[in-house]
């Protein structure tokens, strides 16, 4: 696991099966080792398909996460992404969960 995911695996995998995340992983300034004191943590998600939650779910567990973690989390799906960079982001980033 990425040092600036500053969990231990059983209570990360314990957030994703609650919030049936099936995918979590890290991408950004965090991966890529250029994050400064106030940078946040971007995680990118893929949800059971049975269980897509609202925006309003997406925000509650970004501050659950950002709880966790002591810096600011954002979430985001790879439907979220801008078209063009979404494909180098998937390529790229680092997987710190998968069920």
């Amino acid at each position: 696991m990425h040092e600036c995911l500053n969990l231990d695996e059983a209570t990360l995998a314990c957030f994703c099966k609650t919030h049936h995340i099936r995918r979590l992983s890290l991408f950004g300034s965090q991966l890529k080792g250029r994050a400064g004191p106030d940078s946040d943590i971007d995680l990118l998600v893929e949800f059971d398909p049975e269980h897509i939650p609202t925006l309003f779910g997406i925000a509650g567990m970004e501050i659950e996460m950002s709880e966790l973690l002591g810096k600011k989390v954002d979430l985001r799906t790879a439907g979220d992404l801008s078209r063009y960079f979404r494909d180098e982001v998937v390529r790229m980033a680092e997987v710190q969960y998968a069920a």
